[in-house]
């Protein structure tokens, strides 16, 4: 109520008789007290669900209402339909800001991760991989490094060990065939 009547006197005005009507005789209780019930009803329509928005949307109606007594001719209070208009254009205004936010999808949700992570199994297979890699040759270890551990492709791999392109496809496949005969019950792929 503050707010309307500063801005009043910094214009130089006296206060209208809307303002003094509203600050005099409770005008916004009695604006809630008639409309919030229908104006949750109407609104409730709109949104289908979702009670903490409708209460929102209701509470901002009924602000933009009072902030606009002062602005109206003398003794004009807000009728119902400019209510209903009022908290129609607010859902609809929401409702296109809606749609223009994109939809946020997250690579890491738990639909995608159904089974939990266990932190011992994956220090056991760590282990295991260690083990399985320690006694391979070092020009194998050092070409399934760069290729599986880097992710670099076998032109990069090649180049960042100084070897023929051809030479990392051959390390890459013995090795992997050498760890698949060592250990015939775990399973190792080639990189895709």
């Amino acid at each position: 109520m503050r707010t309307s009547r500063t801005r009043s006197c910094q214009a130089g005005t006296a206060p209208t008789s809307g303002e003094t009507a509203l600050s005099r005789d409770g005008s916004v209780r009695k604006l809630y007290e008639e409309h919030h019930g229908p104006l949750m009803r109407y609104v409730s329509g709109l949104l289908r669900g979702d009670r903490q928005r409708v209460e929102d949307f209701v509470q901002e109606t009924l602000v933009r209402a009072w902030t606009s007594i002062p602005d109206q001719p003398p003794g004009w209070t807000p009728s119902r339909a400019w209510l209903f208009r009022v908290a129609h254009n607010l859902v609809i205004d929401w409702a296109r800001r809606e749609q223009a936010r994109p939809e946020v999808h997250h690579e890491h949700s738990l639909e995608t991760h159904p089974e939990p992570v266990d932190p011992m199994r994956e220090a056991d297979e760590r282990r295991f991989l260690v083990h399985a890699l320690s006694r391979l040759s070092r020009p194998h270890r050092e070409v399934l490094f760069y290729v599986y551990i880097l992710g670099c492709t076998g032109p990069d791999a090649a180049h960042a060990l100084g070897i023929p392109p051809g030479t990392v496809k051959s390390r890459t496949h013995n090795a992997l065939r050498e760890l698949r005969r060592r250990h015939p019950r775990h399973h190792f792929t080639a990189a895709a």
